[in-house]
């Protein structure tokens, strides 16, 4: 059973940083690739940053040169700088291999103006 824990999650004042943390149940080199979401309410969950298995970065247009994905054995993490109150939402980590699709529980990220 594959299981994706977040944490770091917050409320931060615009300006400010954030770490997020995904730690995976399994090695994060057994998923094709891994990423963050963001989701708020009434609007679709989006793609904030996504790594794959041969380490290439995409990045969300408004958050590039503020956000950093990064990547380790065990976890993937995401350092947000400069944060905005735009960027208020519940961040989930994602993370897939063959035909499977895993999600974690999401971290509740609030920036305050």
């Amino acid at each position: 059973q594959v299981q994706l824990v977040e944490s770091g999650g917050g409320t931060v004042q615009a300006g400010g940083s954030l770490r997020l943390s995904c730690a995976a149940s399994v090695g994060t080199r057994s998923f094709n690739f891994m990423a963050w979401y963001r989701q708020v309410p009434g609007k679709q969950r989006e793609l904030v940053a996504l790594v794959n298995r041969y380490g290439t970065i995409t990045y969300a247009d408004d958050v590039k040169g503020r956000f950093t994905i990064s990547r380790d054995n065990v976890k993937i993490a995401l350092q947000m700088n400069s944060l905005k109150p735009e960027d208020t939402a519940i961040y989930y980590c994602n993370a897939g291999r063959s035909t499977e699709i895993y999600w974690g529980q999401g971290t509740q990220v609030t920036v305050s103006s």
